[in-house]
């Protein structure tokens, strides 16, 4: 399917929702090693909103939310307050949500963040600039009825990270992606795992699971620096230690070698995001890895956690 640029102004139906995905890992040969890592989600119909599931999902643009999550050696920071229709401002090439927001210019993606977290509150402020490499064109669907689909935006980008909340600078190397879809993710989805790593010419993308209705799934891709893409046999199944909240995880390397997780950024009831060292098509690369149990997500308790992580303003 073709896609192109973010497509901030992409119309998302009831029950559905949209999110714009970035991640970065500061560079290994800079001052601080290759020690932090940052992702930023923006989100129209917040997927694990229990406000939107509440209200009935009518209303996905009632539901939108910029989570920030920064890990690393002098500074962290988590902050995801929900914010209604009022609050939420789009257009092709800009969201905002509140006072934090995301513009394009068909060169780079300027970010700025003016959050405060929970449940300890405290200041999330910095600007994030992602410049890609390439841009792809190809959105692919995750499901045979096309009701979840992914987007490559930018495979492989440079980020530059000012925060002055709290106050650390660094660059690295980024990744940038969207999703769509037409129906809550837990009606599609009971599970899925999913990695990105950067390789010497292509970025390796790794995605499986397990449908609602107990089928498999799984795409594995390559994309080059022109942000073309080919389809790779998926490598050979691979073991990961389970979370602090017993999340299993799972990914692929090459047979007989053996991933390492070198650092779990998130690590909560139902989802869990690491940094993981592997050898992926004959190379040593760091991978960015995430595994989400959405039959953990389906949960009561789990639902009742929530709102102390992730509030909703009314301003």
């Amino acid at each position: 399917m073709p896609a192109a640029g973010p497509r901030f102004d992409v119309a998302v139906a009831p029950s559905g929702y949209a999110w714009w995905y970035i991640d970065a890992t500061s560079d290994a040969k800079g001052p601080d090693g290759g020690q932090y890592g940052l992702t930023i989600i923006a989100f129209i119909g917040s997927v694990f909103s229990p406000y939107y599931k509440l209200s009935g999902r009518q209303r996905p643009e009632n539901h939108c939310a910029i989570n920030v999550s920064l890990n690393g050696p002098r500074g962290s920071a988590w902050a995801m307050t929900e914010r209604g229709a009022a609050r939420v401002d789009r257009s092709a090439d800009h969201f905002s949500v509140g006072p934090s927001g995301l513009s394009w210019d068909g060169d780079t993606l300027v970010i700025d963040i003016a959050e405060i977290s929970a449940p300890l509150p405290y200041k999330v402020r910095g600007t994030v600039r992602v410049r890609p490499e390439m841009i792809g064109t190809t959105a692919f669907a995750l499901d045979p009825a096309r009701r979840h689909r992914w987007h490559p935006v930018a495979p492989r980008a440079h980020v530059e990270v000012e925060m002055s909340h709290p106050g650390v600078r660094w660059s690295g190397s980024g990744y940038f992606d969207s999703n769509f879809g037409d129906e809550p993710l837990e009606d599609g989805f009971d599970d899925w795992h999913w990695s990105r790593a950067h390789m010497k010419n292509d970025v390796a993308v790794l995605y499986e699971g397990r449908r609602r209705d107990g089928t498999p799934f799984d795409l594995a891709v390559k994309l080059d620096r022109q942000g073309r893409w080919h389809d790779v046999v998926q490598p050979a199944k691979a073991r990961l230690p389970r979370t602090g909240w017993l999340v299993k995880r799972a990914t692929r390397a090459d047979e007989g070698s053996t991933p390492r997780v070198i650092k779990t950024w998130i690590d909560a009831p139902f989802y869990a995001r690491s940094k993981l060292a592997t050898r992926l098509f004959g190379e040593d690369v760091e991978a960015v890895h995430e595994s989400l149990s959405l039959a953990r997500f389906r949960s009561p308790i789990v639902q009742s956690m929530l709102p102390y992580r992730m509030p909703r303003a009314f301003w």
